[in-house]
C-alpha cells in the first residue's frame, strides 16, 4: 500500500493537498475522480505521467496544477493552472511539457496563489 503523501508548493510555502491519492495506473487515470460526489478540502488526486485531463462523467468543479519533470531536488515546476473546471464540459487536451497532474478541490489554486513556474513538491508522510 502506498504511503499517505502531501502536496505542497514550495515556492509559496503553502500546502495543496494533505490527503493525496495516486492515480498510477491506467485504469485509476482513467477512473479519476469520477463518480465521486465531491472532493474534500485538504484532499487531492495525482495523475503521474498525464499531460490532459477530462471532466466527464464528474459531478462538481475541480482546480488543475499541472506540472513538468521533477528536478534533482524532487521538486516538479508548474507548467499550467486550470481553475474550476466545469463537470461534464471541463477539458484540458494535451498541456506541453506536463509530466504529471493535481486534481484539487476548486479554489485551491486561487487560495494558494499557486502560478505557472512555482515548484512544487509531492512527500511522504511519514507514518508510524
Amino acid at each position: 500500500m502506498a504511503q499517505p503523501t502531501v502536496a505542497r508548493n514550495v515556492t509559496r510555502e503553502r500546502v495543496l493537498a494533505g490527503r493525496l491519492e495516486t492515480a498510477g495506473g491506467l485504469w485509476a487515470k482513467f477512473l479519476g475522480l469520477m463518480g465521486r460526489r465531491s472532493l474534500g478540502d485538504g484532499s487531492g488526486l495525482w495523475l503521474p505521467a498525464s499531460n490532459g485531463i477530462h471532466m466527464m462523467f464528474m459531478r462538481f468543479p475541480i482546480d488543475a496544477v499541472f506540472v513538468g519533470r521533477r528536478d534533482g531536488a524532487g521538486r516538479h515546476p508548474v507548467v499550467s493552472v486550470h481553475r474550476s473546471l466545469r463537470p461534464w464540459v471541463g477539458l484540458v487536451p494535451l498541456v506541453r511539457g506536463a509530466h504529471g497532474v493535481l486534481e484539487l478541490p476548486a479554489g485551491t489554486i486561487d487560495a494558494t496563489a499557486t502560478a505557472v513556474g512555482d515548484l512544487v513538491a509531492l512527500e511522504e508522510i511519514a507514518t508510524a
